[in-house]
């Protein structure tokens, strides 16, 4: 979340649209979309803790190439680097929690996901204070060392055998072809399309919400930094409901309640330009950051075992590889001069998002 921060800086350095800017963003998660079903099938048979250390350190290499590109064609392919490197992480993240905390996933998804947004909330201002200060690389950089060490920390705790229980015959690619098949059920497949219009919301939001408060809404890089981080912040607390809400009242019920608040806030964000009136309507926006936590939780409640991280990177590569079009597209509209019309528009997405929610049954399959 600190790529959106220096998007504009990035615009001038190397020449950028807004349309292009979005490109870059959306092959930053294409590239982390596509990598999660191998993703799930590694978390399925080996040691999860090895691959999130592993996804840490070659983010860290991708975003030290990010920031000594030469030109906007290397800034492109170390950004496909990158998110090739963050795709290995988020499947053995939910195996791992969903094995420790097999009663409580919903809670235990929640209050990780929340601490990931601690980081967002703090880390988009110290990037903007440092890309204004010294330069957008310093702005990027800096977070490098931190995801080594970080990496470091992972590898030297983990244990020698996977936390999952593996089966005792080797899963073959047919069998884990066959998790598509479970697409076709309605509540898998709902959720796939409830998931895919979530991140398509999402990864359009929040690649352009900085530049949208700087361009639009005339407010100065600090405070757009800051605004951003607050979107986060709010995440903090919602994610930990949002996942206690589903372990106690279910799916539907928790995740329309999360929503709701979402589709008000982009439907009066074009409307209002005070300050205070922003830092409202962003918390409002912000309800939607408790969806992964009952999505994902619901997900991995519908898969057995032995195919949890199969059948959770089939669904999270076909959703969001999808959703990857979502920044280019927003990129194309705000070009073009109808960034308010967009978040109209992601109002109405919203609005679909939660019929389908009450369309679909309220628990899992299996």
């Amino acid at each position: 979340m600190v790529y959106p921060i220096i998007i504009p800086d990035l615009e001038t350095a190397y020449g950028l649209s807004l349309a292009v800017s979005g490109l870059l963003v959306s092959v930053l998660w294409f590239f982390a979309a596509i990598g999660q079903l191998p993703g799930g099938m590694l978390a399925d048979r080996y040691n999860e803790r090895a691959l999130m250390a592993t996804s840490t350190v070659i983010v860290a290499a991708a975003l030290g190439l990010v920031i000594t590109s030469s030109s906007a064609v290397v800034l492109f392919l170390a950004t496909a680097i990158w998110g090739l490197g963050h795709s290995l992480y988020p499947i053995a993240r939910i195996t791992f929690l969903s094995n420790l905390y097999s009663g409580r996933l919903g809670s235990a998804l929640g209050v990780t996901m929340a601490t990931g947004d601690i980081g967002q909330t703090v880390l988009p201002p110290i990037a903007s204070t440092l890309a204004a200060a010294v330069a957008w690389q310093a702005g990027l950089g800096f977070v490098t060392p931190f995801l080594v060490l970080a990496g470091i920390v992972i590898a030297t705790t983990s244990t020698p055998q996977s936390t999952r229980v593996q089966s005792s015959s080797s899963q073959s690619i047919s069998d884990t072809l066959g998790v598509f098949a479970e697409l076709r059920t309605p509540s898998i497949g709902l959720m796939t399309a409830i998931l895919f219009l979530y991140m398509f919301i999402w990864q359009s939001f929040t690649a352009f919400y900085p530049t949208y408060l700087m361009q639009v809404k005339e407010l100065p890089q600090s405070t757009a930094s800051v605004l951003f981080g607050f979107f986060f912040a709010v995440g903090v607390f919602v994610k930990p409901a949002a996942g206690a809400a589903y372990d106690r009242i279910g799916m539907r019920k928790s995740l329309v309640g999360i929503l709701l608040p979402a589709v008000a806030g982009f439907f009066l964000l074009p409307l209002l330009d005070t300050v205070w009136f922003l830092v409202g309507i962003t918390a409002l926006i912000s309800t939607m950051l408790g969806t992964g936590a009952v999505t994902q939780s619901f997900l991995a409640d519908s898969f057995s075992d032995e195919l949890q991280g199969s059948g959770l990177g089939v669904v999270r590569t076909v959703s969001a590889s999808l959703a990857a079009g979502g920044p280019v597209i927003f990129g194309v509209i705000a070009e073009h001069g109808y960034f308010d019309q967009g978040y109209i528009a992601l109002a109405v997405i919203m609005a679909v998002v939660i019929g389908l929610t009450v369309w679909m049954p309220d628990v899992a399959h299996s």
